[in-house]
């Protein structure tokens, strides 16, 4: 946006009436008293309104200049700050990451796939979770560095973007202490009986756990379906039902939760994907995860990582 001020002419018009008057303004700034008003005069005719009005040997704000130094007050305190965040930037200089994460893929998940780039001494991570599209919008429009997601990009004409599989768990089912005998007899059998919880359906575990669901012939007894894989492990946790979750996530889910495996949903697997914008110049370590997800796969149990486009 073009505009007929600068800087300067905002600055000297804070300094004058913080100082209550144009002489005093131009002492303060060390320059004639012309080139105060001149400046002065000039933001008032870019704006359109007066600013300043006489008040005895001073001056004093009108109802549009009280309106322009709160605006003034903003840019000159961020502007003080320049100089300290400059500094610091060039003395401890930080390698940003921003990384949007579906609502549907686990913490835990994200941590151990973050892994080859969390070793690098000056990194800055900035983690948001927010839905699919909207992740995919802010990664074009380079918001994003790179989105940890459940499902590769769809193909769409004009999204340029890269999907890379990283790996998948297998999906266990696990009950807490007050539904695990009644689970567990002729699983998955069981899963008609007692209470189940699962994602909704835009995440990818619940599509192909339908499709299992049907192979099996089963109709389970769905009572909660949750769109944060958190929400639904804390309140299949705390005695509403069964669940599912990725066997990558066993030990935690064990340890932290006191829940115990059930059974196993042969042929479903929760894959993991990050996605990338097409650049000329990739971040660094956005190529660090493409380049080790193997290593860190095999310690996980993962399968080996591919890459695709959308």
């Amino acid at each position: 946006m073009s505009l007929d001020f600068s800087y300067r002419h905002l600055y000297y018009f804070w300094v004058v009436a913080k100082e209550g008057g144009v002489a005093r303004g131009a002492a303060r700034l060390g320059v004639a008293v012309q080139t105060v008003s001149a400046q002065v005069r000039e933001l008032e005719h870019a704006l359109g309104h007066a600013l300043l009005q006489p008040a005895g040997r001073g001056v004093t704000l009108t109802e549009a200049g009280r309106a322009a130094m709160l605006q003034a007050e903003q840019i000159f305190q961020l502007g003080a700050a320049l100089p300290d965040r400059v500094r610091d930037a060039a003395t401890v200089p930080a390698v940003r990451l921003a990384v949007g994460v579906g609502g549907g893929l686990p913490k835990l998940v994200v941590w151990r796939l973050l892994q080859p780039v969390l070793a690098e001494p000056q990194l800055r991570l900035q983690i948001g979770e927010q839905a699919f599209e909207p992740m995919l919008a802010d990664l074009v429009l380079h918001r994003l560095d790179v989105v940890l997601a459940d499902r590769a990009a769809p193909s769409q004409p004009g999204l340029r973007v890269y999907s890379h599989r990283l790996g998948g768990s297998p999906v266990g089912w696990y009950a807490p202490p007050a539904w695990f005998a009644a689970g567990s007899e002729d699983f998955p059998h069981s899963l008609a009986r007692v209470p189940v919880l699962l994602p909704t359906r835009s995440a990818a575990m619940r599509v192909a756990l339908d499709q299992w669901f049907e192979r099996e012939a089963l109709r389970p007894r769905i009572v909660g379906e949750f769109d944060d894989s958190a929400m639904l492990k804390t309140f299949g946790a705390g005695g509403m039902g069964v669940f599912p979750a990725v066997d990558w996530v066993h030990d935690d889910l064990v340890a932290r939760f006191g829940v115990r495996r059930i059974g196993g949903s042969s042929g479903v697997e929760e894959p993991f994907f990050a996605i990338a914008a097409d650049k000329r110049i990739e971040h660094p370590l956005v190529q660090r995860l493409w380049s080790e997800p193997a290593t860190a796969g095999r310690r996980a149990g993962l399968s080996p990582a591919s890459r695709s486009r959308p």
